[in-house]
């Protein structure tokens, strides 16, 4: 089969080709597992991160990718619930034990033992993947394979981040940050909050003006401050600016939710920056969202079928993988990248 594999850590840069394209033989499913013939797999923030070395590093070489939809070709003798033909998705949570406190608790994203798919088992940059069956998702008739696979990650993503603010009906939510994950959870807010406003802190006005025309009560840059204080915000940069700036915006008691896996370190300094009184007096909290567990992904996806949400994106072929993750890094987004790979 053709994979994109990450061989080493290195900088994501104009020019640069981190992922090589090679052959290798085609995986074959283990007793418990699927074996899915990828046809669409989303570009996500967290792959620069594994790239440049800012997550737990990988087993060399890794099929990075963990938006991954496609449809199953095979399958091990023990498994049960899906068969040759069906679809189905892959998102960041590969494997966990089952058998501690927190997967007995549908809490599998906090498992000692959580694997993770295209960090530590080859993901969706490639023709074929192997998946246990648990942790594969039916995906609703309703979306296109292209239109399902951001909805794995940047969607259910932002499903968890948005139950983590404790949002009610008729408060004020934020989100700094409006890439893949912000512009489906401005949606889902509309839709389950409909008396709610979400303003928008985003770097550029093309992203400031995508919020508004998806129904943002307002829309500015990351420095402003909102019209009205908040009493929840979901941060998905991957720096530390907006999360000290989005602190200054939040009424008294108000959350900060950070959806990010890391921070990079070009401004770390900004944190020095925090001032007790301005940011975090008058019980305000910071709460960080990590990974995802089965219930999120598997309760989105209805949701985001039930609500007819359809992500905007831009279409790679798997051979462009390297040009959409350089534009991921140079902030390129409207919407979500998607590499096409068995169409």
């Amino acid at each position: 089969m053709k994979a994109m594999i990450l061989s080493s850590v290195c900088e994501v840069k104009e020019g640069s080709e981190p992922l090589k394209m090679v052959t290798l033989p085609d995986p074959t499913p283990g007793a418990n597992e699927l074996l899915v013939e990828v046809t669409a797999c989303g570009v996500c923030h967290t792959e620069l991160d594994e790239i440049e070395g800012r997550t737990p590093p990988p087993e060399f070489p890794m099929v990075l990718g963990h938006q991954v939809v496609g449809k199953v070709v095979d399958r091990g003798k023990e498994v049960k619930r899906y068969r040759i033909g069906d679809r189905v998705g892959v998102g960041w949570i590969f494997s966990s034990c089952g058998k501690c406190e927190f997967c007995r608790k549908g809490e599998e994203n906090l498992c000692p033992e959580f694997k993770a798919t295209g960090r530590d088992a080859n993901g969706g940059y490639a023709e074929y993947m192997v998946v246990p069956e648990d942790f594969a998702f039916p995906v609703p008739s309703f979306f296109s394979d292209i239109e399902a696979a951001p909805l794995l990650c940047a969607g259910a993503i932002g499903y968890r981040s948005l139950r983590l603010t404790g949002l009610q009906d008729g408060e004020n939510l934020g989100l700094t940050g409006f890439g893949a994950s912000g512009h489906l959870v401005l949606k889902m807010a509309k839709h389950r909050y409909p008396g709610s406003r979400v303003y928008v802190f985003a770097r550029s006005e093309q992203q400031r003006s995508f919020a508004m025309d998806l129904g943002a009560a307002w829309a500015g840059a990351t420095e402003d401050e909102s019209p009205e204080k908040l009493h929840a915000i979901i941060d998905t940069t991957p720096v530390w600016k907006p999360v000290v700036e989005a602190l200054k915006n939040l009424k008294p008691g108000g959350r900060l939710v950070i959806n990010a896996i890391r921070k990079e370190d070009i401004d770390k300094d900004y944190l020095l920056r925090i001032d007790y009184p301005t940011h975090l007096w008058m019980e305000k909290e910071i709460k960080s969202v990590a990974n995802v567990a089965k219930r999120d992904i598997d309760e989105f996806l209805k949701l985001a079928a039930d609500m007819k949400i359809r992500p905007e994106v831009q279409q790679f072929r798997l051979e462009e993988a390297n040009r959409a993750l350089i534009e991921l890094k140079t902030r390129k987004i409207k919407g979500a990248k998607v590499l096409v790979v068995n169409h």
